[in-house]
């Protein structure tokens, strides 16, 4: 696997900006990093750590996946639909936890927050022994500056996304594991199901073949874009890969948008991956 590191590091220098990765392959444990303990802010990849510590709730009795509860649609944000719902929104528990992963909503995530609590989802890092992860914030402060660095908002590391992965994937698959989450193996394929309906897909799986399963999440924060996810090889999981790219710039020297080219990265990397560790026919 020395060849796929040096081709992912390769990929990475391209670039005038940071970049991060872990991956694991999760048929027989082998994993590399690049700076995967170095502290970025997370964006919303938080969101996989909030929407497992609501299932966590969900299995402890603390709320109902399939009560409807009454949606405050006025956060203004750049992330998400429900803000432009009409006010007097009810929706299920299940679709906040759906919207919040999908389509990466804010109102859907400051409604689970509130249900669970910032405390139980740090809780939740800190069990998992994700040393470099810290919730502070239940949704974005945008006046802050675009690249805010990390022990402003929210930060996370790229082993640290690995780790949770793992553990969800383990989960599902896994009682004694789903148990050491506090959930069943059920909530953890919930989890997994509901990351795999991902729309925001111009990252990991850009580049990998049409219809590969793919359950992850994105996240942005002005040069700070990033996923992480499962990555499926019909429907047994393949790899976790985790990236980070931080100080992206507005545009390259030819032009092209930072963001385009951290996306691309991200893609690329991704199906480098997925070349070398598919098994063979």
């Amino acid at each position: 696997m020395d060849a796929l590191v040096t081709r992912l590091n390769a990929l990475c220098d391209e670039q005038p900006f940071h970049t991060g990765w872990y991956i694991e392959d999760l048929r027989t444990g082998w994993s590399a990093e690049r700076h995967g303990d170095v502290v970025l802010p997370s964006a919303s990849t938080r969101k996989v750590a909030i929407l497992m510590t609501a299932l966590q709730a969900a299995h402890a009795g603390r709320i109902d996946l399939d009560a409807r509860v009454p949606v405050d649609t006025d956060l203004a944000t750049t992330s998400g639909c429900l803000q432009w719902f009409t006010p007097g929104l009810n929706i299920a528990v299940r679709d906040l936890l759906l919207m919040m992963i999908i389509v990466s909503d804010n109102v859907s995530t400051r409604h689970i927050t509130g249900l669970v609590g910032l405390e139980a989802v740090q809780a939740l890092c800190d069990s998992l022994g994700m040393t470099g992860t810290t919730h502070r914030r239940a949704t974005p402060d945008y006046s802050l500056p675009r690249d805010p660095g990390p022990g402003v908002s929210n930060d996370t590391t790229p082993n640290d996304q690995g780790r949770l992965l793992r553990a969800i994937v383990d989960g599902a698959r896994d009682p004694d594991a789903a148990r050491r989450l506090d959930v069943t193996p059920e909530l953890c394929a919930l989890a997994l199901d509901l990351m795999s309906k991902q729309r925001l897909r111009n990252r990991i799986p850009y580049w990998l073949p049409e219809r590969t399963r793919v359950a992850h999440k994105t996240g942005s924060l002005g040069g700070n874009l990033g996923d992480v996810g499962v990555v499926y090889a019909g429907d047994v999981p393949l790899f976790t890969f985790c990236a980070f790219t931080d100080g992206v710039p507005l545009a390259l020297p030819d032009g092209t948008a930072g963001h385009a080219a951290a996306d691309h990265l991200i893609g690329r990397m991704a199906r480098e991956a997925w070349d070398a560790l598919l098994p063979p026919e």
